[in-house]
């Protein structure tokens, strides 16, 4: 028997047609390698995310449940399974609600949760059961969980003891109080270091009065040795020699006199009263309530300290008008004024003209004092740190770097504030700015 070829033409359209064929199935293997190579990336990244789920489910301090719409468990973290003391396998799709500690609990959460499902719950403190039958008060957090039609798939509910809310909280407490008392330890050492370089000042200023009171005490001494021999005179009898002896002793002009005297020592002593009141006001810790505060006097008294304890000329200008005033703490406002007026003088050491100008207004409810020096001025680098405390440019042992820190936390606590500035013409420029009725 004998076949017959078949044609040339499709013998050749046939072969044609298997080479198109084989090359489709090449795309579409390359095709599947490329689908599976996609899909197991992203099922290692599906297993990468699963797994830093769990690992952040794991190692979560506050419980976590995971419910459904009608309060089933569907998921919970390691820490409700050790609060609870049941496995996540014994707690899975039981109700959520056999987790509080009695029927008025459970009826309390199941109106909150039911109400306000959609809104969340927020810091509602209730009572767990816990795994060793005693109760806990947790406070505890809904949120409600959407699809992505807006659908209401059920709730997550987080909790925390309150106990150690309790225990993070005075933790907290205890930081702040720590805080506190440091930064009022370093604003009373700072005080004390600003009292010490300032001791021959306040030296001096005691000087005068103690010394116009000692003065008049001397003459008071000499006056009473003639008053009493007049007076022995008197009780003697010798009343004829008393008009002479009252010319011999002067006894018109000692009775002239000692009214002046006593004056002065009363004025004296008071001065000295003064000074010293006003050291204790600075140096004391400042726990007072706020008081009225002449300004006019706080400047005056910390330039007279300052110039009067400065190693070399310090010329100070006082330009302010009568009557300024505001409420506060007088010691730390005190503080404030001998920091800016000891910084001019240390920034003006060793000029032949060191000068500042102190000038003061009231303008829109604001008190302001302008501390102008005519030193080489605060370098452009310095001013954005000068107020951070130990920010200093002055050599080891000549100062703690937290005069202008403390300065600017005082303007603050006052309602004001701080601000340094070079001047156009050169030197430095303070500004202190307080409300007229600061507190």
């Amino acid at each position: 028997m004998s076949t017959t070829a078949p044609p040339a033409e499709f013998a050749g359209g046939g072969e044609q047609a298997w080479i198109e064929v084989i090359q489709k199935m090449d795309e579409v293997y390359n095709d599947l390698l490329q689908y599976e190579v996609a899909l197991e990336e992203k099922n290692a990244a599906l297993e990468e995310s699963h797994q830093f789920i769990e690992s952040v489910l794991a190692s979560m301090s506050d419980i976590l449940i995971v419910c459904d719409r009608n309060g089933g468990i569907e998921e919970v973290n390691p820490s409700l399974c050790h609060f609870a003391g049941k496995s996540m396998e014994e707690l899975a799709h039981t109700p959520v609600f056999d987790l509080f500690a009695d029927e008025v609990e459970r009826a309390r959460a199941r109106d909150l949760f039911a109400r306000y499902a959609r809104e969340g719950v927020h810091d509602c403190e209730f009572f767990l059961r816990a795994g060793d039958g005693s109760t806990v008060p947790v406070s505890m957090n809904c949120t409600p969980r959407v699809s992505q039609t807006g659908k209401l798939m059920g709730v997550v509910v987080t909790g925390r003891p309150v106990g150690e809310l309790r225990k993070a909280y005075h933790a907290l407490r205890q930081a702040h109080d720590d805080l506190k008392r440091t930064q009022s330890q370093l604003l009373h050492a700072e005080k004390m270091v600003s009292l010490g370089r300032l001791v021959a000042g306040v030296a001096h200023e005691l000087n005068n009065p103690i010394s116009f009171v000692l003065g008049n005490v001397l003459s008071l001494q000499r006056y009473a040795g003639r008053l009493g021999r007049y007076i022995d005179a008197v009780h003697a009898g010798e009343l004829a020699s008393l008009p002479e002896l009252r010319r011999e002793l002067r006894i018109d002009r000692i009775l002239a006199d000692m009214p002046q005297l006593i004056d002065g020592m009363i004025e004296g002593a008071e001065r000295t009263r003064d000074i010293v009141d006003a050291l204790k006001r600075f140096s004391a810790v400042d726990r007072a309530a706020p008081e009225e505060v002449d300004v006019n006097e706080v400047v005056e008294r910390a330039v007279r300290w300052v110039a009067q304890s400065a190693a070399g000329k310090f010329a100070v200008r006082v330009d302010l008008p009568p009557g300024l005033r505001c409420r506060g703490s007088s010691g730390q406002l005190q503080q404030v004024a001998m920091n800016l007026v000891q910084n001019a003088c240390d920034a003006t050491a060793g000029q032949a003209d060191a000068q500042l100008l102190v000038s003061g207004r009231v303008a829109d409810g604001k008190l302001v004092l302008r501390f102008l020096d005519n030193g080489p001025g605060i370098p452009e680098a310095n001013l954005a740190q000068l107020f951070e405390p130990f920010f200093t440019t002055k050599p080891v042992g000549q100062g703690t770097g937290l005069g202008l820190s403390i300065s600017y936390g005082i303007a603050e606590r006052h309602g004001g504030h701080l601000r340094a500035a070079n001047r156009p013409e050169g030197g430095a420029e303070f500004t202190l700015t307080l409300p007229v009725e600061s507190c």
